[in-house]
Formats: C-alpha cells, structure tokens, sequence
C-alpha cells in the first residue's frame, strides 16, 4: 500500500480483495494509535508517521534478510573463525597450497595460523586455543582428538656445509658414518612420535645419538645446524632452508618415511569446512 499508494492496486499486487486490506490497515493504525495514511475520497500519500514506519519495516526486513543469510553461513561453514596450528616442517609441502584455496573458497573465514610443535598443538586443541592442528603422528593419550591423513614426507640428514662429511655425495653418506658425531634435536616431550623415529634410525644403523643440544622447532634445529653445533635429522621438506649453509643428505631406509594429519576436536562448521578442503585437495 506504501508502495502503490492506491488500495485497489496495492491489494491486486498482494493477490487479495481491497476490503480486507483496507481491514488490516486499519487495525495497524489503530494498534499503533497513529494516521499512517492521508486519506480523502483517495489516498493522498503518507504521513510523517507513516513515513517513518515504512523506512523503520524495510530496514526491519533487510535485517531479518541479512540474519537468515547469517545463520545459513554460519551452519555451512562458510564464516567464523578457525585457529590451525601446524608444525614447521608443514610449511614446506603441501600446507600452503591447501591454505590459499580454502581462503579463496571461504573468504569470509578468518583462518589464524600458529606454528607449534605436535605436543603443544594436542594441548591447545585440548584447552579450546586451537581449533585444527597440523602435526606428526604417532599421538599418544589422544584417543578424544579425529586424525585426516594429509601429506607426506620423509626424514633426512643435515650438515653445516663446513663439516667434513658434507664432501660426500649425496647419496654416498650413510647414517652409520654420524655415529660419533654431536646431534642437534628437539625434545622428546615436543613431539615423541618425530623424536623417536629419530633415535629408531640410528638404533638400526648401530649407536645411540649424542644429543649436544635441543632445540623447539625445527627452524631452531636447523639453525643450530648451521653454524655447526651439530648434525641433525630432518623432514626432507625442509632442504630447501638455509641451502647455502646447510648440506641436505637423503635416508633410503623403509624408517625413514612419515605422514602428517590433520588433527580436530570438536569440530565447528568452519572448521568441518576446513577438514573438507584439506580431504579434497589430496
């Protein structure tokens, strides 16, 4: 009626019979104790009252519009918040890819990204500060936290470029000839799975490794490698950090080969979505 400004239209265009129409205006006004229409032998047009009422309805209905569009979002996946922590070595596979087509995907998702080792990424999702995480099985106690397989990698050996074994071919250095030498790792508490594994690999090959350091993360590890405090295993991923200073030595044995998850607790809509993309993209 707002609109038309003729009843016998207004009522046509709402697919009902003008007495009824003009019924329910009436009541309108009445209910609001205020003329919305001026009236004469034909409509004249609004009120000032009438005026505000239709401005305050349309932006009534563009907000329940926008509020239904809100809520189907939310459900689907495609706002909010997702928190992923990764471990560092995530970075240099598939990782990146896999973020830059979610965010194309679901641009209104703020995806917040952490790196953290395995230990400390199952404590955050526990404690609700991650939402998703990245990381390097086995996990241990982690029977209330789902795993998506994601990528895969494989251990390696990393000098400084001044050590005397970085001489060697890449493939003529074995594990065996490091057995006196000084590693660096990182914390068996950090990440069990990834420290043993290591300890695993030069069990098979003949010795115990002489920890000469640990280091959180594994930028710190290769840092350390670098400037020589000592030698170290490493995802292969990895070999292309710090190519001047460090020398990259590939591990043939069946050991040295490992996966990287996608791990989730309780999982929201957008973080469902995430689990999604990262499934869709292998």
């Amino acid at each position: 009626m707002a609109e038309e400004l003729h009843f016998h239209r207004a009522a046509a265009r709402l697919n009902m019979s003008q007495p009824p129409l003009t019924h329910a205006i009436r009541k309108l006004e009445d209910e609001l104790g205020v003329i919305l229409i001026k009236r004469d032998k034909r409509v004249l047009g609004l009120t000032d009252a009438g005026r505000t009422f239709l401005e305050q309805a349309r932006e009534t209905l563009r907000q329940a519009e926008q509020a239904v569009t809100a809520t189907r979002d939310v459900a689907a996946g495609r706002t909010g918040v997702v928190r992923l922590g990764y471990v560092g070595s995530a970075l240099y596979g598939r990782l990146p890819t896999v973020i830059r087509q979610f965010r194309s995907t679901y641009p209104k998702v703020r995806l917040e990204l952490r790196e953290a080792t395995t230990a400390a990424q199952i404590a955050a999702l526990r404690d609700g500060e991650l939402d998703a995480g990245v990381l390097i099985p086995p996990l241990t106690n982690a029977q209330d936290i789902a795993v998506t397989p994601f990528d895969h990698d494989r251990l390696c050996l990393a000098l400084s470029r001044d050590h005397p074994l970085s001489g060697h071919s890449a493939l003529a250095l074995a594990l065996a000839e490091l057995a006196d030498e000084p590693f660096v790792l990182w914390p068996s508490v950090e990440g069990s799975g990834f420290y043993l594994r290591v300890v695993r690999l030069c069990a098979d090959a003949g010795f115990v490794p002489r920890v000469a350091q640990e280091a959180h993360g594994m930028h710190a590890v290769l840092s350390l490698v670098a400037v020589g405090v000592g030698v170290a295993i490493v995802p292969e991923s990895m070999k292309g950090f710090r190519e001047d200073w460090i020398r990259y030595h590939p591990l043939p044995a069946p050991g040295a080969a490992f996966e990287l998850v996608l791990a989730t607790r309780d999982p929201s809509p957008p973080v469902r979505a995430l689990v999604r993309s990262f499934g869709a993209s292998g």
